[in-house]
C-alpha cells in the first residue's frame, strides 16, 4: 500500500518553460471589429438605442459613438469572436429594417 502512494507521489510535473511554450503554439480564435455606418434616415435616438440595448453600451459612450458615426461617417462599436460580431450585426439590421431605416453595420478582421 506503501509503495502504490510512493509511485503516484513521484510522478513529475512539466516545467514552467514547458508549459508556455505549450501556450505559445496555441492558436487563438481571430477577432473582428464591428463598424457602425452613418446615413441620412437613421435617427440618433436608433443609434443610441441600439448601442444601449445591443452592445451593452452606458448612454454617455452610446452618446459619443453616436456623435462619431455622425460626424466622421463610421465608427468602431466593439471586438468580438466572428459568430457573435456576425450575430450583432444581424440584429442591428433587424431593428433597423423593423422601424424601416437603412442603417448598416459591418465587421471587419482586427
Amino acid at each position: 500500500m506503501i509503495q502504490a502512494m510512493t509511485t503516484v507521489a513521484t510522478t513529475t510535473l512539466p516545467d514552467v518553460e514547458e508549459i508556455l511554450d505549450h501556450k505559445e503554439g496555441l492558436s487563438y480564435m481571430p477577432m473582428y471589429r464591428v463598424i457602425m455606418w452613418d446615413d441620412n434616415v437613421t435617427t440618433m435616438e436608433f443609434v443610441i438605442r441600439i448601442l444601449i440595448h445591443l452592445f451593452g453600451k452606458d448612454f454617455d459612450s452610446a452618446e459619443q459613438i453616436m456623435y462619431e458615426i455622425h460626424n466622421s461617417g463610421s465608427a468602431y462599436v466593439a471586438t468580438l469572436p466572428l459568430e457573435q460580431a456576425e450575430f450583432k450585426v444581424e440584429q442591428v439590421h433587424n431593428a433597423a429594417a423593423m422601424e424601416q431605416f437603412p442603417f448598416t453595420c459591418t465587421i471587419e478582421r482586427e
